[in-house]
């Protein structure tokens, strides 16, 4: 037989290809090209390796299929790899309907333009061989949480249940459970629950509409309740009868009362405790190595449930690795225990008045006295260093920032820096070049102040290093320096009394080091 009869033979006999006789692919997809059919996909570790061509394929043999965009050169996707790779290997390992690909994106520029990729690593999520909407994965970078992610959208996000034994057994293995009680699993309450639970990965969702469980559990009404093995043990969240499950509410509520009445802190609870949004943080220092002082977490917890979900109770161990904690609140080690009070929005800190004794009774009152205004808050300040004008280059703290930068005599151009600045300490030997031009200028100061050590009333400084010029004169005038950061330029904006040079590009500021962008209890930059 002549070899091209071959395909008019098989679409008369009804076989339409890979997927059997006389059957369509499932889902919306685009045709073919027939070299495409025939190419075998390749894989590294479990994950197919996808191109432009080959993604079509991969969408009509995948049902759910997870494709990451990476770039070679890229450190948080070569930090991502083993995790992707062991997430494909717990998936293998349970027969999941789920198979995870890369595309280098580079290498790929039509698919990084057409699916909007603009950094790396980028992880969407293709269901149904959909290839118009995938949804993104922003969750954490680790197998376990990758496969779970996964696990609530191919399968269900919360467990039926539908006895009072499967409901305790479920208790008993978590920490954390959340099970939503509906009497009719149909209404539209039920899928914002079911939603909620996609994403919140680190609790274990269950659901029932069985009227014994209501009645087990002295309910009446659709409610969702957090079970936990620490603290009341139980958190009920009733459903408003007239406007229904509100998904940010819940959120909020379930972050809440999931966190411990006092939650340590270090770097693996930090996250959770900044994600819960409540705004205002109590810390208790203590030394952990002390029994004297692990007496006083008792007192502390007991002061806590009052005002749960307006204050997160935090205890700092200063015997830890939490030196940047203590530094940001101007802290020794040896000043524990003791206590201070920060507005995460405001970043605004207050400490108690003199020496107080930790106990219930005077923590509460502490927080009080925030809320009524009776408590100012304080500002970090270094100690005037008995040389600080000594050199070209002028020395400023909070303690004397406001009786230099506004000397009405004085044009100040101040540099606000961070120690670990890798921008701040390349632009140094441009400074110091800038003081020692204009060091017999009477009317000039160069300046630098330590935006880590010292804080300032007037304004915050957000980024380092963060330029700032005070003209003489009466006005207290500020002007943000946003130019080029070398010797010339500045001169030019300094002899022409802070006139910025347009034809001059903004340099961008360093990002903040990852450590410290998971944590307000320290220094934070903005791009």
């Amino acid at each position: 037989m002549d070899d091209r009869l071959l395909p008019v033979l098989l679409l008369l006999l009804g076989v339409s290809g890979p997927w059997g006789q006389g059957q369509e692919p499932e889902g919306p997809s685009e045709a073919l090209p027939e070299e495409s059919v025939r190419e075998e996909v390749p894989k590294e570790d479990g994950i197919l390796v996808l191109s432009n061509r080959t993604l079509s394929l991969a969408l009509q043999e995948h049902s759910a299929l997870m494709v990451e965009f990476y770039a070679p050169w890229c450190g948080h996707c070569k930090a991502l790899a083993p995790e992707y790779s062991k997430a494909a290997a717990l998936l293998a390992a349970e027969s999941a309907a789920v198979t995870l690909a890369k595309v280098d994106g580079p290498a790929e520029p039509e698919l990084t333009k057409e699916f909007g990729v603009v950094g790396y690593p980028t992880i969407k999520f293709f269901q149904n061989g959909n290839r118009t909407s995938p949804e993104e994965y922003t969750g954490p970078k680790k197998a376990e949480s990758i496969v779970e992610w996964l696990r609530r959208r191919v399968g269900p996000s919360a467990i039926r249940l539908e006895d009072e034994e499967g409901v305790q057994a479920l208790i008993a293995q978590w920490d954390v459970v959340v099970i939503g009680f509906f009497q009719d699993l149909q209404e539209e309450d039920v899928t914002i629950f079911l939603d909620l639970a996609k994403d919140a990965l680190d609790m274990t969702f269950g659901l029932t509409d069985e009227p014994q469980l209501f009645q087990k559990f002295g309910l009446t009404k659709n409610t969702v309740v957090l079970f936990k093995k620490f603290d009341e043990g139980r958190a009920d969240f009733p459903v408003d009868e007239e406007t229904g499950l509100d998904m940010g509410d819940l959120s909020r509520f379930l972050i809440t009362h999931s966190m411990h009445l006092v939650t340590e802190f270090n770097s693996q609870t930090s996250p959770k405790i900044f994600a819960a949004r409540i705004l205002n943080h109590l810390l208790l220092f203590v030394n952990q190595t002390l029994a004297q002082h692990r007496e006083l977490l008792t007192a502390f917890r007991e002061a806590a449930p009052p005002f749960r979900g307006q204050v997160l109770f935090v205890m700092v161990d200063v015997a830890a690795d939490n030196s940047h904690v203590l530094n940001y609140f101007g802290l020794k080690a040896e000043e524990a225990p003791t206590l201070r009070l920060i507005n995460v929005e405001t970043t605004k800190k207050y400490a108690p008045s003199g020496v107080v004794p930790i106990t219930a009774a005077s923590v509460a009152a502490f927080c009080q006295a925030v809320f009524h205004g009776e408590i100012k808050p304080y500002l970090l300040s270094q100690e005037i260093p008995p040389d600080w004008d000594q050199r070209p280059v002028k020395i400023l703290v909070g303690k004397n920032f406001e009786q230099v930068a506004f000397d009405e005599t004085k044009n100040v151009f101040v540099k606000f820096y961070a120690p670990w600045c890798t921008h701040c300490k390349e632009m140094a030997p441009a400074w110091e070049a800038l003081a020692e031009k204009y060091r017999d200028r009477e009317d000039i100061v160069i300046a630098e102040f330590d935006a880590t050590a010292n804080e300032l009333e007037a304004f915050s400084v957000h980024g380092y290093p963060t330029l700032k010029f005070f003209p003489a004169g009466p006005d207290r005038k500020v002007i943000d320096y946003k130019s080029t950061r070398d010797v010339e330029t500045f001169s030019k904006f300094l002899d022409s009394g802070g006139d910025l040079p347009e034809e001059e590009p903004k340099k961008p500021e360093v990002s903040v080091p990852e450590a410290q962008a998971n944590s307000t209890l320290g220094p934070k930059e903005e791009l």
